[in-house]
């Protein structure tokens, strides 16, 4: 019983536990307060320790990296979830602030580095390492290469990496590695070791945004050099509360195909302000109800519940693709929806590019939990979608937008002719 709250392997949760396999890097990406320390000092207790007390561990000497060697002192050594915290009375390693190291009692040793002095990996030599938080060391690149070459001792050097995603090159290119594994996990994931008030405080403050995506749900948001949108301008286009909307559209960019692999079924609610002269007009985003994987029956339900949920006052839909289907689909389940068909004369980028200059001129709004459009809104550059799949969210969002408000600004700068 006595041994029981330092047998790690019964109460950890799934993502604090090392994947099986051969791999050279594993990735713990978690939002604040996952747990993702506790992992780490719990890998490198599994390294160092062996049977009994003075039996050696697979691993001898560890690399222990932060981005300074107080935030190494202080959270990873004695830390609430630090190494000395999760290490049983016969396994404490004692800590030498001479030579800013671990030493446990079957001779292993632990020597913490700061990641703000890359050389200083230059010549000790570990056959693993626990780097913490990768994502926000100024000197990263340089620190994480020099460990690559300080770890060559053992059969299969590894290293632990817990960080919170953050969109830098490092890291994205760590994870891009074939050797890298990855565990992630949201805030929430540890909710019962935090307090109710604080997951409660932060999800309200930061709900919708990107920085909730990437603090608190643990998920690496990219950005694209040259990007129509970036994630701090669509931060700053958040709105709380809506006006008085005289216009609701429902836009889809259906999925012609159903299968696990294929496209999603962009839904996008958008609405708008219309009174005045059509150059203020504005345009609220009020919901991505895509779907994916769905059968067309699915998709235009979805839809449809959609659009009577927002009282929205028509259904428009791209038909390149389903050409008549996408509409005879949507009249099986109701005969009587207002419905326009949309036809795409030019390609994607060239469609998003008046988009986008709506949102410079602020006349877009978004409201509510829109993050996975918003990651495609930022893979968006005038060249083409450099993200994964197609932008399908994004589409459905250019088409409601198109509706609401670039085709009746363009019908009203068209100059009238007036018959003789």
């Amino acid at each position: 019983m006595l041994a029981l709250p330092f047998m790690f392997d019964f109460w950890a949760m799934p993502h604090q536990l090392p994947p099986a396999g051969d791999w050279r890097s594993w990735v713990i990406m978690g939002g604040r307060g996952a747990g993702k320390t506790r992992a780490g000092s719990e890998w490198v207790r599994s390294c160092v320790e062996g049977a009994r007390p003075a039996d050696p561990g697979r691993c001898r000497r560890i690399a222990l990296i932060g981005e300074t060697l107080d935030q190494v002192r202080e959270v990873m050594v004695f830390g609430d979830s630090g190494i000395l915290a999760c290490s049983p009375p016969d396994r404490t390693p004692v800590w030498s602030a001479t030579r800013r190291m671990l030493i446990w009692p079957n001779g292993a040793t632990a020597q913490a580095f700061s990641a703000h002095e890359p050389e200083s990996l230059r010549g000790p030599q570990f056959d693993g390492a626990w780097t913490d938080e990768l994502a926000k060391w100024r000197k990263s690149e340089a620190t994480w290469d020099m460990l690559q070459f300080a770890l060559r001792l053992g059969d299969a050097p590894q290293v632990c990496v817990t960080t919170t995603p953050r969109n830098v090159g490092v890291l994205k290119d760590l994870l891009k590695m074939p050797s890298t594994v990855v565990s992630h996990a949201p805030t929430e994931a540890n909710a019962a070791n935090l307090a109710n008030s604080f997951l409660e405080e932060i999800r309200i403050r930061y709900a919708g945004s990107r920085l909730e995506r990437q603090e608190l749900d643990g998920i690496l948001l990219e950005e694209t050099e040259g990007a129509l949108w970036s994630g701090q301008q669509l931060d700053g286009l958040r709105i709380a509360q809506l006006p008085d909307l005289d216009r609701i559209v429902v836009a889809i960019d259906p999925a012609i195909t159903s299968h696990g692999r294929s496209d999603e079924c962009g839904i996008v609610v958008v609405g708008a302000v219309t009174r005045g002269p059509v150059q203020d007009w504005r345009a609220y985003v009020l919901e991505d109800a895509t779907i994916a994987g769905a059968k067309p029956m699915q998709w235009a339900e979805r839809a449809i519940v959609a659009m009577e949920k927002w009282g929205a006052d028509r259904l428009v839909a791209e038909v390149n693709q389903g050409g008549e289907m996408v509409e005879n689909v949507i009249r099986q389940i109701d005969p009587m929806v207002p419905f326009r068909r949309l036809h795409a004369a030019r390609g994607k980028a060239a469609r998003a590019e008046p988009v986008a200059a709506l949102y410079e001129q602020g006349r877009v709004k978004h409201f509510g939990a829109l993050g996975r459009l918003e990651d495609q809104m930022c893979a968006m550059t005038a060249q083409g979608y450099t993200g994964k799949g197609s932008p399908d969210r994004l589409d459905a969002l250019v088409w409601a937008l198109h509706e609401l408000i670039i085709e009746p600004s363009a019908q009203w700068r068209r100059p009238q002719v007036r018959a003789l």
